[in-house]
């Protein structure tokens, strides 16, 4: 592409992006004193405020895409949450947690004040897809319900902390003169370079800041829920029904169910949201009207009544973030989430095909993605072809399907979970580097609120508490695809416990409905919907806006749509974009991301199969 081009296109950016309207889901305006705008952020009289923590809250404001800061920052959550509790307008609030963490102050602080807006008579709502131990202290004591997702789970794990000693290494192994003078004999940052493990001093230090906090957690909890939960709460982790049982939540289920139980308590029915986005809107708000031009949207609205054909590609993971040496980000499912939703409000869509082929990846992720297909196929015909594999997550959300089309060659099944970490520690012993992990005084072993450090391994009564956590997520798999297949559970159950399929096999354990490609797979779309033999098929959540008006036909007889055709083959030309091979090393990497990011991930293919 020639640097001309570039800075026209580049204009065309910052024009667009400069007249986009305002969009509902925006930031209230600029920071500023409580005592001024209440009401501009308070939302509408009589509806629910929702705000959304799943990014978290971030001190200070971030540069936006355009240049513009954008508000979305601690001191404004603060402002809003002290004028609900102030004001008589909004009657509810629903939080959405995510999966985020926060740090101990602010959590207590936040607790502080939604339990302060519970105060003024507004029942207050939160949905997670995992609380921590922060987290869960805010739930606790700030909302009148905390529901959970099915999948997620609780991971109150107790508080400790670890530090790493490596004097052995720099000066017997590297031979490195390491020479620190240390002024108060409690100060200790020089420890790690001149001791294999902490001084008296320092270890008591580090010992009355944990209990401290431990104290104010703990006490919390209980003066919020009981002893019961206060018993708990050095535990986990837990699973959904696990953590409901042990009275840490009360109730499991989706985002959905969290916004109907607001509903009915508070008895409004608009949500305006008032931080951090909505539910499935975009992550840049202030751009979306860009995207939409330069991209068509991703999804079309309105139209002829027509098939639109949706491609899930990669392993499964709740939200992209950034490549890791390279490898693809896949299906998420904060991108192929708002692609379902949207297709299943879109009235001229009356068929959906998913092109499946994934290794799996996120158990969360994909039972999140099962529930918005289930929502899709409650009100329009869903069909399912597989390509290479749908295998464990892949399968999870091939199992929503009205019917699975699928090749022999295609790989199925794979209906298990695997977790784990790879712990550092032992290795770095062996070359002089000394793992500390000390724990609050009084608490259980420091060992189990490092369960997800990659320092230290788990210790027995750990482990456990992760099979048990696994186990559900297990059973709760075999449930999804059983409902999905309209079939029992120990019918499930048989082509269970990990096994892949492929051919005559597929179909005999109730995997596959019948053979045949994508085009078979659109043709039952069309059959099934009660759809023309012709009915046009439009792709789903992929580009479609200037750049395909750009692809105009070349043999046009209109001089503008030829010299468009010419400007798309000049970009071709210079413009060399390569998808990566389905099954090359990068996908391989990719497939293993979820796992070592630390999520329970449905063991699918995670050791990464080729077939050749």
């Amino acid at each position: 592409m020639t640097r001309s081009l570039c800075a026209l296109l580049f204009s065309m950016l910052v024009a667009i992006g400069c007249h986009g309207r305002p969009r509902t889901w925006s930031a209230p305006p600029a920071d500023q004193p409580a005592e001024s705008g209440a009401s501009s952020l308070v939302g509408g009289r009589g509806s629910i405020v929702e705000i959304d923590l799943s990014h978290g809250a971030p001190e200070t404001a971030s540069t936006g895409v355009f240049g513009a800061p954008t508000r979305q920052t601690y001191f404004r959550l603060t402002v809003l949450l002290k004028e609900l509790a102030r004001s008589s307008d909004s009657r509810a609030l629903l939080v959405r947690f995510g999966g985020t963490r926060f740090g101990w102050a602010r959590a207590e602080e936040l607790a502080a004040l939604l339990a302060q807006v519970r105060e003024s008579k507004k029942p207050v709502i939160c949905h997670a897809d995992g609380y921590g131990n922060a987290t869960t202290w805010i739930a606790a004591r700030g909302c009148d319900r905390i529901w959970v997702s099915p999948a997620g789970g609780v991971e109150t794990v107790g508080i400790a902390a670890e530090m790493l000693y490596a004097h052995k290494l720099l000066a017997d192994k590297l031979g490195v003169s390491v020479d620190f003078l240390q002024i108060g004999k409690f100060k200790g940052a020089e420890e790690p370079f001149t001791r294999q493990g902490p001084s008296p001093e320092a270890k008591a230090s580090l010992e009355g800041v944990l209990g401290a906090i431990r104290d104010q957690w703990l006490s919390g909890l209980s003066a919020a829920r009981g002893q019961a939960m206060r018993d708990a709460a050095e535990d986990g982790p837990f699973s959904a029904d696990e953590a409901k049982a042990r009275g840490l939540v009360d109730a499991v289920g989706y985002l959905d169910e969290a916004r109907d139980d607001v509903k009915a308590r508070s008895g409004a029915r608009q949500f305006d949201v008032r931080f951090g986005g909505p539910a499935h809107g975009p992550d840049h708000p202030e751009v979306t009207e860009l995207f939409r031009a330069l991209a068509g949207g991703g999804v079309s609205r309105g139209g002829p009544s027509h098939v639109a054909l949706v491609r899930a590609v990669g392993a499964i993971s709740m939200d992209s973030g950034s490549t890791v040496f390279g490898a693809r980000a896949g299906i998420t499912e904060r991108a192929l989430g708002r692609v379902v939703r949207a297709l299943t409000d879109d009235a001229s869509v009356k068929a959906v095909v998913l092109r499946i082929d994934s290794p799996g990846g996120s158990a969360l992720a994909s039972d999140l993605l099962w529930r918005a297909l289930m929502r899709l196929r409650a009100q329009k015909t869903l069909v399912v072809s597989i390509g290479d594999m749908a295998a464990s997550g892949g399968y999870y959300l091939a199992s929503a399907a009205h019917r699975i089309v699928a090749e022999p060659t295609s790989i199925v099944g794979s209906i298990g979970v695997v977790g784990g970490k790879i712990a550092l520690g032992p290795a770095l012993e062996g070359v002089g580097v000394h793992v500390e992990a000390i724990g609050a005084p009084g608490s259980r072993a420091s060992s189990r609120a490092s369960y997800e450090s990659a320092l230290l391994p788990w210790d027995p009564a750990t482990r456990e508490r992760v099979r048990a956590e696994m186990t559900a997520v297990y059973d709760l798999f075999l449930r999804r695809v059983a409902e999905g297949r309209g079939l029992s559970v120990d019918q499930i159950s048989a082509a269970a416990e990990g096994r892949i399929f492929a051919g005559q096999e597929a179909k005999n354990q109730h995997l596959v409905d019948e053979w045949g490609g994508l085009e078979r797979a659109i043709n039952v779309a069309r059959e099934l919907a009660h759809l023309e033999e012709d009915a046009p098929v439009r792709i789903s959540g992929e580009s479609g806006g200037f750049l395909d008006w750009l692809d105009d036909d070349p043999g046009t007889d209109d001089p503008e749509s030829r010299g468009l055709a010419r400007l798309w083959g000049r970009i071709q030309a210079n413009v060399r974009v390569e998808p990566a091979a389905a099954g090359d090393e990068s996908t391989l990497l990719a497939s293993l991301m979820p796992l070592l990011r630390g999520e329970t991930a449905l063991a699918a293919l995670p050791f990464g199969l080729l077939v050749h």
